[in-house]
């Protein structure tokens, strides 16, 4: 399965451009999202509304495009995907790539990538052979372009011979086999935390808190992305559920305690949750009335899901990951946090209204280990949950 990859297709010119659109259909009903780039060859073909249709995403064509370079530059269209799969891939495309051309969208962000490319060349056979272009396959492939096919059959010219477009199904195999051999988390689990909780005062009122979730759902999502089998608990949110992951709803934070215990063993936990601090003892069964005085609510306090998991004993994740949301001293007190709760990394942030990060689409991070203190730039909070996914990676990745 493909769920929650991201996938940027660029079709160039060429009869097989009509297999691009089998293409795509095959990629959505694996779970991937697939965001395309047409050339202008490529309209000769297919259409940008038939493409469009099919990855019910906008369709990219003009590089000089201001509204697109206003909303999704060049060089983040290329950048946000996991993949870019060149299909069909055309003599004079991956010319282009080759010489390290750029003067159309397709070359432009070809060459504007950090991430992994894979191609399924189609073109004539007189053309496939040519010295010119094996030189330039040779050349792509030693920077690490995957090529998928081609295939031996009839041309549209009827000629017979090398040079026939991959059928949809195993560039799918290819991209499936990409995945897996490049998810560094495969065959780890991993559980993450989100959301606020809801404390019952009465049947229609509770203690809450700002959180919207954002940051933890981003953070199994991310996660999920790099091959963990993840589990996400999460408190009342408006988030979407992220691909990939199972999502386990609840409310209060007792509830949230219960879920993460039976989530267990898994090799990471990510307590992003604004769980409240503190519940009423006794909340009542009938909707509270107004009689003319304040209610007088008793507090006690909530268990510690960080601390929790974080002494679990042999059930303990070898990493347990937990958030500080301060509003003053903010990495003083997360520090202090981090060795009272016995987690293993801490990432504080500062959530005072005026930064605006409850709700918010951006964070500002503080990472604090036993051995270093991080401070990240203020990104968005994907981008926060893709370098945490990254330095989970990173962790266990290493011996130990």
């Amino acid at each position: 399965m493909l769920t929650g990859k991201r996938i940027l297709l660029i079709v160039a010119g060429g009869i097989a451009a009509y297999k691009s659109l089998e293409l795509v259909r095959r990629l959505r009903e694996r779970g991937a999202a697939v965001r395309a780039i047409l050339t202008r060859s490529g309209a000769e073909f297919v259409t940008p509304l038939s493409l469009a249709a099919l990855t019910e995403d906008k369709v990219y064509q003009d590089l000089f495009s201001l509204t697109d370079e206003s909303e999704m530059g060049h060089i983040e269209l290329s950048r946000a995907a996991d993949l870019l799969v060149v299909a069909p891939a055309t003599a004079d495309l991956l010319a282009k790539m080759a010489a390290g051309l750029a003067d159309d969208l397709a070359s432009t962000a070809l060459l504007a990538t950090d991430k992994p490319v894979m191609a399924a060349p189609a073109m004539n056979l007189r053309m496939w052979l040519h010295p010119a272009t094996a030189a330039n396959v040779a050349t792509l492939v030693a920077r690490g372009v995957v090529l998928v096919g081609p295939g031996e059959g009839e041309m549209a010219c009827g000629e017979y011979g090398p040079g026939r477009m991959a059928e949809p199904l195993e560039i799918v195999v290819a991209i499936e086999a990409h995945f897996r051999d490049r998810s560094p988390l495969h065959g780890k689990k991993a559980l993450v935390t989100s959301g606020p909780t809801h404390e019952a005062i009465d049947p229609v009122r509770y203690i809450a808190n700002r959180s919207s979730g954002k940051q933890g759902h981003a953070i199994a999502a991310a996660l999920a992305r790099l091959g963990a089998a993840t589990t996400l608990v999460s408190g009342p949110t408006h988030e979407p559920d992220p691909p990939g992951v199972v999502v386990v709803r609840v409310e209060a934070a007792r509830e949230m305690l219960a879920a993460c215990t039976a989530a267990l063993p898994v090799d990471v936990a990510v307590c992003a949750a604004a769980v409240s601090d503190w519940r009423p003892a006794d909340a009542v069964e009938q909707k509270l009335k107004k009689n003319g005085k304040s209610p007088e609510l008793k507090l006690v306090e909530n268990p510690d899901i960080l601390a929790s998991l974080s002494k679990a004993g042999n059930r303990r994740p070898r990493l347990v990951i937990g958030f500080a949301a301060e509003t003053e001293n903010v990495v003083a007190y997360a520090e202090a946090k981090r060795k009272k709760k016995g987690c293993d990394w801490i990432l504080a942030n500062d959530v005072t209204p005026a930064r605006g990060t409850f709700g918010g689409a951006s964070n500002t991070i503080h990472l604090i280990t036993p051995e270093a203190r991080e401070a990240w730039p203020t990104m968005s909070k994907e981008q926060v949950a893709e370098r945490l996914a990254e330095r989970i990676a990173q962790f266990f990745g290493e011996p130990g």
